[in-house]
């Protein structure tokens, strides 16, 4: 695993994480996990959660 990063949404939740995995220096694997029945963790959201406030 290269990376695992804990999401956390605005009202500072952690619903999940997403995991990079790499080979060869090459993305071989991107999922994301939810840890919560009540949030619902997708790849947008996730995505969402990592930009930085504007």
């Amino acid at each position: 695993m290269a990376v695992d990063v804990q999401l956390f949404t605005e009202i500072g939740e952690c619903p999940g994480e997403v995991l990079v995995f790499a080979q060869g220096g090459y993305l071989s694997w991107l999922e994301v996990c939810s840890w919560s029945d009540d949030v619902e963790v997708n790849l947008a959201a996730a995505r969402r959660w990592l930009q930085p406030p504007s």
